[in-house]
């Protein structure tokens, strides 16, 4: 039975390659304190659907290079931010919603000073009757 494991893409970089990582918590025998290790695996990403963040499941096959012993089986959760979006890419998104907002805020402004006005109109009469 061939042996899977799950990680997380650290880099797609390579034509039909990509590096995972794996951490493992383990206990300390004597101290009992608990720490992480990381390991790397090159895998073989035939189409390359994998990119950076995704979590995925490689499988043990027979030796592809002289380092690629593992073979992606399914890409098992896409990241929730790829790898080429930088932050002003993402903020100028985020631009175009805030001016929405900041125009929402000024048209609820414009309403209440409107009702003011009216509520203002309405006095007067009653305090001129």
């Amino acid at each position: 039975m061939a042996r899977t494991i799950v990680g997380t893409v650290v880099s797609d970089k390579a034509d039909k390659t990509i590096v995972l990582s794996v951490t493992v918590r383990k206990t300390h025998p004597i101290y009992k304190k608990q720490y992480s290790r990381s390991t790397k695996y090159i895998a073989h990403d035939e189409k390359n659907e994998a990119s950076v963040g995704d979590l995925v499941e490689v499988v043990e096959t027979r030796p592809i290079s002289a380092r690629k012993t593992l073979k992606l089986t399914k890409v098992l959760e896409k990241a929730a931010i790829s790898a080429d979006m930088t932050v002003d890419s993402v903020t100028a998104k985020d631009e175009g919603s805030e001016a929405k907002i900041q125009e929402e805020k000024k048209a609820e402004a414009e309403a209440k000073e409107a009702e003011k006005a009216a509520e203002a109109k309405t006095d007067a009469k009653a305090e001129a009757k």
